[in-house]
């Protein structure tokens, strides 16, 4: 019931092997990523301005901004554990356009909300939707994909996630110029754009994942689980089974590092941009308007030029895991993702410092992400694989959706500004080093064979 990786996972040719529904899939899966990807980051651009303008007070939105992305992974963390589950237990097909519906027409409704409150619904909800999409894309690629092409294909995966980031930071660019210029058209802020653009995957959605089907191996596993009395997508089968339950708790914290290090600290960098921008331009007595067209400007630069460098950081980092196995591509990608988020929050102070200090923060960050997709599969069996996947990497999110709130306190005590911000930022940053403890206790599974039901 399993796939056997062999020594030629590092192929260079590995797409060689795909043949015209191994494409389908793997281009419907990634698809749905990348837009996964693109309303994270149009949240990650939109919710301070969204903030301040549904609050009316710069000085506390600056406290509560960080709460809405606690919010959102709180929900995300609700979707992928039971999206997860309903994956392995319906199917992965299914289960991922109910998630992409999901996150696409809440996304849009955020651009409605009349008060923090209802705001924050319209964030929980998007994120259940969002939560779902990692676990089961993964599944399907490790379900469908030959054995040779398995892993490269989810190291890639990871990687066109980030032009759904730099998507979205090529949209906030846009919208901020056109709000500069005066372009805009109606009532609308620029925040309530950027939302309603990320309601455009549930168009389609409708139109690919009819077409979408269920991978042959799962079917032929569930038909022979049904038969042996062998549950799919249950928690107690994971948790109860001393093997896959070491591997979910240790996967657990090995990713709970990495998101806080991305969700809860590297993803607020446009707050800095963004008061980077308003110092070096208090000079030119901008309108209100002006400035905070700007300061969408610059901030969504700055989240292409993050996630330019975390591609980059991706496709090496998978490279090394490949060619070293996966736990020492850990271990550097965790000292790289601490090291570089010290370089933003401490040194960062001059516009031009946003060009070359973000990249190599995005570098950092981001390229422990690849690791992830290319691992976590290696861990569970078909029965629990989305079920697993999901728990470690989403039930990170709820670990994770503390250090938005962490900061936000710290950040008060050091008096609500900029400068406490930088301070409570690389105080939580030193949660990064904590997964290195969780690595010698984890299984290395570099050109091992995908595990059976036990």
């Amino acid at each position: 019931m399993s796939n056997s990786s062999t020594a030629n996972t590092g192929s260079s040719y590995w797409w060689r092997s795909l043949t015209p529904q191994h494409w389908f899939v793997y281009i419907t899966c990634s698809m749905a990523w990348l837009f996964d990807s693109v309303d994270q980051q149009l949240f990650n651009l939109a919710r301070d301005a969204a903030v301040e303008d549904l609050l009316g007070d710069k000085a506390l939105a600056t406290v509560y901004a960080p709460y809405t992305t606690s919010v959102f992974l709180v929900g995300w963390a609700i979707g992928g554990l039971v999206f997860g589950a309903l994956g392995d237990r319906y199917g992965r097909a299914k289960m991922l356009t109910i998630s992409v519906l999901l996150y696409s027409i809440c996304t849009g409704l955020s651009a409605f909300a009349t008060d923090y409150f209802q705001f924050n619904c319209f964030r929980l909800v998007t994120g259940i939707g969002v939560g779902g999409v990692f676990g089961l894309a993964v599944a399907l690629i490790t379900d469908t994909l030959p054995n040779q092409a398995r892993s490269p294909a989810l190291g890639l995966l990871q990687g066109l996630s980030l032009w759904g980031n730099m998507a979205a930071g090529a949209i906030g660019m846009a919208v901020g110029m056109a709000a500069a210029v005066g372009a805009l058209q109606g009532n609308l802020a620029p925040w309530q754009i950027l939302f309603l653009v990320g309601a455009a995957p549930a168009v389609l959605s409708l139109l690919i994942f009819r077409y979408l089907k269920e991978p042959q191996t799962w079917l032929d596993a569930r038909a022979e689980g049904q038969r042996n009395g062998i549950k799919f997508g249950s928690y107690s089968a994971l948790l109860g089974h001393k093997r896959w339950r070491r591997h979910a708790w240790l996967g657990l914290a090995l990713c709970s590092a990495g998101i806080i290090g991305l969700w809860g600290i590297g993803n607020f960098h446009p707050k800095i941009v963004r008061s980077i921008v308003e110092t070096h331009l208090a000079a030119q007595a901008l309108s209100e308007s002006a400035l905070a067209a700007e300061k969408a400007y610059w901030s969504s630069l700055g989240l292409i030029l993050q996630n330019a460098g975390g591609f980059f950081g991706m496709m090496f980092l998978a490279w090394f895991a490949q060619r070293y196995g996966r736990k020492p591509a850990f271990a550097l990608g965790l000292i790289l993702s601490f090291s570089t988020t010290l370089l933003v929050f401490i040194a960062m102070r001059e516009i031009s410092d946003i060009y070359w200090m973000i990249p190599i923060m995005g570098f950092g960050q981001l390229s422990v992400f690849a690791l992830y997709a290319i691992y976590l599969p290696e861990l569970f069996p078909m029965s629990l694989r989305s079920t697993g996947v999901s728990f470690c990497y989403n039930l990170g999110r709820l670990v994770a959706a503390s250090a938005p709130i962490t900061i936000g306190l710290i950040t008060q005590q050091l008096g609500s500004n900029i400068e406490g911000f930088r301070t409570a930022g690389i105080w939580v940053s030193l949660v990064l080093l904590l997964g290195l403890l969780a690595l010698p206790f984890l299984p290395e599974t570099k050109d091992k064979p995908l595990p059976n039901e036990d």
